[in-house]
């Protein structure tokens, strides 16, 4: 059989308009299959470690190149790639549609984050601010600069093949740094499209050294790798909890820095004022949107006593009526699981929730005619007394437990009692509790939002989570300093020389 079949003929389209010939992909040991219906769209070959160490020393010498470059000028290879992205984001939407089965609005929303991401580097490029301190001796300053760190590595999950990689990638090299970018071994298809938009731009650019971005597909022996690698002061890693515990122990053990975006168990507070249409509208798309595959998917809900059945009611009506199927169809809104595993991972906690005395609504495959290799899931409301361990741990799947609860105190008890700490949420018209919930004494999670659900967030917001879910930042405000080194300056403008703490110490 060919190494691309069914899907590929869209896929190649997809890939040829940013420059890929899909011929290219019939051999390796990487297969991307596509979850619309399970067929094989091409190969990908890893890296061999030859091929990795000639990659690293290439990184290293445009890293010495690169750094030197203003950064306004650096933003503006940025911006040049960023309009790139603008001119292919059908295709590259489309591309994202066959690997990883997001819905079209969906997939173009992810691509347009690579363009946000692009903007908001660009504006960085000029505002990669210091400081200006005391001193406390005369006739002297003190600065706080900031300098670019060297080679950044980037592993990146399936679920955003595309946009957590320009989280890291846009400001890693505004900042003045070189990237390696090891993509999902599920989506190397996708990873190999944006970054041969990229190289399009690099080629064009003329301080672009060689070696800037580097592809370094291949599967946990990469990893490995790059987590190793004392030449790589820098890995970012999105994955699972298990991963990034790995990457941590790695990379630490060897001192250098990791930033990492892990797990997620978020929840949603329904509190008695909430607006009903609200409530139901951001529950639904959280729980249900993107086939519950992203880190901010909303998996606990906790309804007030006195709204409970109303809420319940209404959500089952919801997810009744949600269209299940094929991603490349218009009226689609929740597409495929991403394979096979994620479709048994999510019936294993459905089976565990019947067993603790749990009531579940959904949850059962959907058959999509002319899919038959795809694994669509009607999305699961279980109703729990209490929490139970399927409900503490995340199911990368669109499966919603949900909860009664008395006071707010109680309640935000609940969100907080799981060792992740990503994204929650509470839907309330009273001030007091809404601002309890953002307080020191409320969600203890990296993003609190009010009035809207867990996920979804913008790129002008740092992202990313306490407690297991690793504690990095990406994407905005001041998340560009984890790509750089702090460096404090004295400057003495004298000609003598006053010690710090008035210390002495006389020389003749």
């Amino acid at each position: 059989m060919s190494a691309v079949a069914a899907n590929a003929p869209a896929a190649a389209g997809s890939l040829a308009a940013v420059g890929f010939d899909l011929a290219r992909l019939t051999a390796g040991d990487l297969e991307s299959r596509s979850p619309v219906d399970g067929r094989l769209l091409g190969r990908v070959a890893s890296l061999s470690r030859a091929e990795y160490d000639a990659t690293l020393e290439r990184s290293r010498a445009a890293f010495a190149a690169w750094r030197a470059v203003p950064a306004p000028r650096r933003g503006e290879l940025v911006r040049l790639f960023g309009e790139a992205v603008r001119r292919h984001k059908p295709a590259l939407a489309e591309l994202i549609t066959l690997e990883v089965g997001k819905i079209g609005s969906e997939a173009a929303g992810e691509v347009q984050e690579v363009i946000d991401i692009c903007d908001f580097a660009v504006g960085l490029s000029r505002q990669l601010y210091g400081l200006t301190i005391a001193s406390e001796r005369k006739h002297h300053h003190m600065l706080e600069r900031w300098h670019p760190l060297g080679p950044v590595a980037i592993i990146t999950a399936f679920n955003f093949p595309m946009a957590v990689w320009s989280w890291n990638a846009a400001l890693a090299l505004v900042c003045g740094n070189p990237v390696l970018w090891k993509p999902s071994e599920k989506t190397p298809l996708t990873g190999l499209a944006l970054h041969r938009l990229l190289e399009s731009v690099l080629r064009d650019f003329p301080e672009a050294p060689a070696g800037l971005s580097a592809l370094v597909p291949g599967g946990r022996a990469v990893g490995e790798w790059l987590a190793a690698d004392e030449r790589i002061p820098l890995v970012s890693a999105t994955g699972s909890t298990r991963m990034g515990r790995d990457v941590a122990v790695k990379v630490a053990g060897r001192f250098g820095r990791s930033l990492l975006e892990l797990g997620g168990n978020n929840a949603m507070i329904v509190a008695p004022t909430a607006a009903e249409d609200l409530a139901v509208r951001a529950i639904t798309f959280a729980a249900a949107g993107t086939a519950g595959q992203r880190c901010t998917t909303l998996r606990r809900l906790f309804v007030h006593e006195s709204r409970y059945e109303a809420i319940v009611a209404r959500l089952k009506r919801a997810y009744a009526s949600l269209k299940v199927g094929s991603p490349l169809a218009t009226e689609t809104l929740v597409g495929p699981l991403v394979d096979k595993a994620a479709y048994e991972a999510m019936q294993a906690a459905l089976a565990q929730a019947r067993a603790a005395g749990g009531v579940v609504h959904g949850g059962e495959r959907v058959a999509i005619a002319g899919h038959d290799g795809g694994y669509y899931a009607r999305p699961a409301l279980v109703e729990l007394a209490a929490p139970i361990e399927a409900s503490a741990r995340e199911t990368f799947a669109p499966i919603l437990y949900v909860f009664r609860y008395r006071e707010l105190g109680e309640a935000i008890a609940a969100n907080n009692a799981v060792v992740q700490g990503l994204s929650s949420s509470l839907i309330t018209q009273n001030l007091s509790e809404a601002e309890l919930f953002l307080s020191a004494e409320g969600s203890d999670c990296g993003i609190a939002n009010i009035n809207i659900g867990p996920s979804g967030a913008e790129i002008g917001g740092a992202f990313g989570g306490e407690k297991e879910t690793g504690g990095g930042r990406e994407s905005g405000s001041d998340a560009w300093k984890a790509y750089m080194r702090r460096q404090t300056q004295t400057v003495n403008y004298s000609s003598t020389l006053p010690l710090a703490q008035g210390v002495k110490f006389d020389v003749e």
